[in-house]
């Protein structure tokens, strides 16, 4: 009688993570999609669509700039972005994490964007990002933090001018 009692508690105690792993994998799939979407909405160069996948409170703080900290400054980033000569971007996650709480979840990964330089010569940059994303009201995810950094050395500034 209590091997039997402990092979079903066994069972069901296996059965109940099976469960809770399949919930948090459903979320971090859901993320690992989102961010997809995102990368193709940036890289077919749709504003509205770009700017969309952002909560009404979320922070960008992209390299060598200023945080982005309004709807306003976050739409003025990514158009700026979207109308560079010759842009090509896209992005692809490689971690993705669910909090426990299931409201909160984190891709990190890696970027590449190629664009015109001043002299109309295309220049690559590869690179990684961070983002925090949080499940709202409607179960809907929303990035809420977003910030990316480039793998190449940072190039020396100019020198100034001799007066």
């Amino acid at each position: 009688m209590k091997i039997k009692t402990l092979v079903l508690t066994l069972t069901l105690g296996l059965a109940a993570v099976a469960v809770c792993l399949a919930g948090d994998t459903k979320a971090e799939q859901a993320l690992r999609d989102a961010d997809a979407a995102w990368s193709k909405a940036a890289e077919s160069k749709d504003l509205d669509k770009t700017v969309s996948y952002y909560s009404e409170d979320a922070t960008v703080l992209p390299p060598n700039a200023s945080a982005a900290t309004t709807k306003e400054t976050i739409r003025k980033l990514w158009q700026d972005l979207l109308a560079s000569p010759g842009l090509a971007i896209s992005w692809k996650a490689t971690k993705v994490e669910v909090a426990k709480s299931g409201d909160l979840g984190f891709v990190s990964g890696t970027y590449e964007l190629t664009m015109n330089d001043a002299s109309g010569k295309p220049i690559t940059d590869k690179g990684k990002y961070v983002e925090v994303w949080e499940k709202k009201a409607d179960g809907k995810w929303k990035c809420g933090t977003d910030t990316w950094n480039s793998d190449l050395p940072a190039s020396a500034p100019a020198p100034a001018e001799k007066q």
